[in-house]
């Protein structure tokens, strides 16, 4: 499972939105300074606990007791799924009959519970051979309680068929930041009616959303083998797991395809998708790899799925386990409400993630490639060893974010792996602003609170420190023993924790128990001294001890003498503590954790000439990226401005990119030198992010114009470019440049479009540019409509005329109060907010928008625009 971009932007507001018990802090944590290390021999130090304050102080990121939530009893095994389904896609119903192979696990069973929500049943019968016999079923619309023929002992196999009408549509909607919606199954755009996407259908199971489209032991300990044939019209393609046995055309015009899987997986991984795609395909040492994309992105599959043959063969190669299952298909698909699922052999994308037109590709950067590599790595994190229940989900997410970096490494270098590691590392600080829980969590108010920065992010950096302290031998060496040991099974993390233990030769209890056990992070303090021939390094934990560990931390610690760097290998285990290191002299800079391997927050002491230094001397992208962040307030400073000058050539994009946004509002003795640098940069740099931000950091020299580079980027091959440009224009539009950007209307870009918004808040006041707005609003991103479009609508509504602003009001009305998506309300929510501010008489309208929202998270945050 991957997070979609509203998945991201849930997460924020669910961190902004705790309890009134829990005050939510403000700022944002110095994640940069959160590096990370490696360790050669453990330190034999028992831990030691600081002392209990006097009087205790609850922090805001401690979260409310929760039920303890155990592994689901298996009463069944749950061996075999046969699906016969067609759709009536005007009622948006799924119709099926279910043929389920089962066995009692151990004790005798007279009785099969199967959950199956919001279904009209039409009968159950037990199958013998070609006979059938009706049995006697109670059914509350969540689960069917089957009374069978007789008792069953473990030994013995039954079969049930069950007819049956599924509803999703009817189902309550639930959900979380990482999964929106729980209905199972969704019917997009059913009537057509929409000319903006297609007629599609696909499925969503994880975590319990396949019992809302056929019948089953909804749970992740169960495993099943499967056959699903899908009766749709015979213009539309069809994908399900495993391999196509059969396609049959059917004598009233529709087809039914037969997809096969021998191989167990779990029931929340089963899915299906329906409709008009284009197949590219590729193949992987003879297994079928195809990508499924709308048509009119046929030509540029392959740009973002085309790595996925070499990542199959690196994932097994570094595992040393095949690839096991029999095919490995990708599919874009329209509204999913996730960012991308893993489902065995038939990942579903979200096609915003993985679509892009040719003149976007140089745009999108890693982010989708990085998508295809987590859900890959899934196939043996999640789908080939399962989680036994959702308190161990970290044994699925945690290595399918993990994956993201091995593959960045193994492609791109250490530079790319080390921009992954800092942009998860901040991103978990970042909810362990109002967020603190145990990677492993046996008490949670509901599985769907699993799917956080915790299980993926935070999950992910642990996993790297383990693979820093074991080393790279051990570490895969390892992940091939607990592949192999609990292949087609589920696990839970003590397996991983012996699986680690066997092939080391070492305890690691401590290790599993600190992060993977226990909540928090460690927050260091780090300062250090020099005399006779003496380095004094002092680290302090500062973390509340009440409630989170004082942690043992094997680091490595760099002194640099001239030139010369000694490695030193420390293990912290005190709350406070104090280490000598040999140093001939006084060393030019002393860099804790000098491999960014610790997940910490790390105040580390040091002077402007030893992180002038420290980037000069730099190992890793990270620290080139620390000295610049931590020197970028004193960008005037001659030494500094020269780093940073040094640093907008660096081989690195990233570092070119901190370099930039660290020049911004320059007030240096080197000015005009600097500005001519940063003009360089926007239209030369090789990397578009790069380019567009120079422009931004021109356009904060408020006393100069730059109009000039502006327009001239207006003709750039990246729309990322050119949304900067226009963002630049319309803080100082230029009459020679206002026909350009007009130029730019009728653009597919959603950037562009977002960033035409912001120009015409800010300059606009025609009545064709008000149509503008209204035409060109159902071409937008549902994020871009709330991050920029709908409340740049609102300030351009107020800079015209009140007697022509009703129908733009009523757009945003009904938009607030009748779209199905969280952010398009609340985006429309935030534009009438803007306008009431010059119509009191709107306060009312928004006050009953409030009362009515069902949604107690948009709710939640209406609150707080109050």
């Amino acid at each position: 499972m991957k997070y979609s971009l509203l998945g991201v932007l849930g997460l924020v507001l669910a961190c902004q939105l705790e309890a009134p018990a829990q005050a939510v802090k403000s700022g944002k944590p110095a994640a940069t300074k959160a590096n990370t290390h490696k360790k050669t021999s453990p330190a034999s130090e028992p831990v030691s606990a600081a002392p209990a304050p006097a009087t205790l102080v609850v922090p805001s990121w401690l979260p409310p007791t929760n039920p303890v939530q155990p592994a689901a009893t298996i009463v069944h095994d749950l061996l075999d799924t046969k699906l016969d389904v067609r759709f009536d896609w005007n009622r948006q119903w799924v119709l099926g009959t279910a043929t389920l192979t089962l066995r009692p696990h151990f004790y005798p069973q007279n009785q099969l519970v199967l959950d199956a929500k919001g279904f009209d049943i039409k009968n159950v019968r037990l199958v013998t051979g070609n006979k059938e016999k009706n049995l006697n079923y109670a059914y509350d619309k969540k689960k069917i309680t089957i009374t069978l023929d007789q008792s069953y002992s473990r030994t013995e196999t039954f079969q049930v068929r069950i007819q049956y009408t599924a509803k999703p549509n009817d189902l309550e909607a639930g959900g979380s930041a990482a999964i929106i919606q729980d209905k199972g199954l969704y019917f997009i755009n059913p009537s057509g009616a929409d000319k903006t996407k297609p007629r599609q259908i696909w499925t969503q199971g994880e975590t319990e959303g396949s019992s809302c489209w056929f019948p089953t032991i909804d749970k992740p300990n169960q495993r099943m083998t499967q056959e699903i044939s899908l009766t749709v019209e015979e213009s539309l393609k069809t994908l399900s797991n495993g391999l196509l046995v059969s396609s049959k055309k059917n004598s009233d015009g529709t087809r039914t395809d037969t997809w096969k899987q021998s191989l167990p997986h779990a029931p929340y991984l089963a899915m299906l998708a329906v409709g008009n795609f284009a197949v590219v395909n590729d193949t992987w040492r003879g297994k079928t790899v195809d990508y499924y994309v709308d048509p009119q992105y046929a030509s540029t599959a392959k740009a973002i799925f085309g790595n996925t043959p070499q990542m199959l063969d690196f994932f097994s190669k570094k595992l040393g386990v095949d690839f096991p299952w029999e095919k490995y298909s990708q599919v874009a698909v329209h509204d999913f409400v996730s960012g991308a699922m893993e489902n065995t052999t038939a990942v579903t994308f979200e096609q915003s993630l993985v679509q892009f037109t040719a003149r976007e590709l140089p745009d999108v950067g890693y982010d989708p490639e990085s998508t295809v590599a987590h859900e890959l790595f899934h196939h043996w994190f999640g789908d080939y060893v399962t989680t036994e229940s959702w308190a161990n989900l970290p044994l699925n997410e945690s290595f399918a974010d993990y994956s993201e970096l091995l593959w960045a490494e193994h492609k791109y270098g250490a530079d790319a792996a080390a921009l992954v590691q800092q942009e998860k590392m901040s991103r978990y600080l970042d909810e362990a602003q109002s967020k603190r829980e145990p990677l492993i969590r046996y008490h949670y108010a509901s599985h769907e609170d699993m799917f956080d920065r915790h299980s993926y992010d935070k999950g992910g950096r642990v996993l790297h420190m383990l693979r820093k302290y074991v080393g790279d031998d051990a570490f895969f060496t390892a992940l091939n023993r607990y592949l192999t040991q609990n292949k087609f099974s589920t696990s839970e993390v003590a397996k991983l924790r012996m699986a680690f233990e066997e092939t080391t030769g070492e305890d690691l209890m401590w290790f599993f128990d600190q992060w993977f056990l226990q909540r928090g992070h460690p927050e260091l303090k780090v300062t250090h001294s020099f005399a006779n021939g003496q380095v004094s390094l002092r680290v302090q934990q500062l973390q509340d001890s009440t409630f989170s560990p004082i942690y043992r931390l094997p680091v490595t610690v760099t002194t640099w003498v001239n030139n010369q760097a000694t490695d030193h290998q420390i293990v912290v285990t005190k709350a406070d503590q104090t280490f000598r290191l040999n140093s001939s002299q006084r060393p030019n800079l002393v860099k804790f954790d000098s491999e960014a391997q610790l997940l910490a927050q790390i105040e580390e002491e040091r002077s402007q000439d030893e992180l002038l230094f420290q980037f000069s001397h730099a190992r890793n992208y990270l620290q080139k990226y620390e000295a610049i962040d931590l020197l970028r307030s004193k960008n005037a400073d001659l030494a500094v401005s020269g780093m940073l000058r040094n640093a907008l050539s660096d081989n690195f994009w990233a570092v070119r990119l901190a370099a930039v946004q660290a020049l911004r509002r320059y007030k240096g003795a080197e000015g005009n030198a600097v500005r001519k640098e940063l003009q360089r940069v926007a239209s030369t740099d090789k990397k578009s992010q790069v380019r567009a931000v120079a422009l931004t950091t021109l356009s904060a020299f408020t006393n100069e114009n730059y109009s000039a580079n502006y327009t001239a980027a207006l003709s750039d091959s990246s729309y990322h470019v050119v949304s900067a440009a226009i963002q630049a224009l319309a803080k100082v539009p230029a009459a020679d440049s206002r026909e350009r950007v007009t130029a730019l209307q009728e653009t597919t870009s959603h950037e562009v479009l977002s960033a035409l918004s912001a120009y015409y808040a800010l300059n606009g006041s025609s009545i064709e540019q008000y149509q503008w707005f209204l035409r060109r609003m159902p071409d937008v991103s549902k994020i871009d409509l709330y991050q920029a479009y709908l409340p740049n609508f609102a300030t351009f509504m107020l800079r015209i005329p009140p007697v022509e602003r009703d129908k733009g009001i009523q757009r945003l009305e009904s938009l607030a109060r009748t779209d199905p998506n969280d952010y398009v309300r609340l985006g429309a929510y935030k534009g009438l907010s803007i306008l009431s501010s010059n119509m009191p008489t709107l306060k009312a309208t928004m006050q009953d928008i409030r009362n009515k929202e069902k949604d107690e998270q948009v709710k939640a945050y209406y609150a707080l625009m109050q």
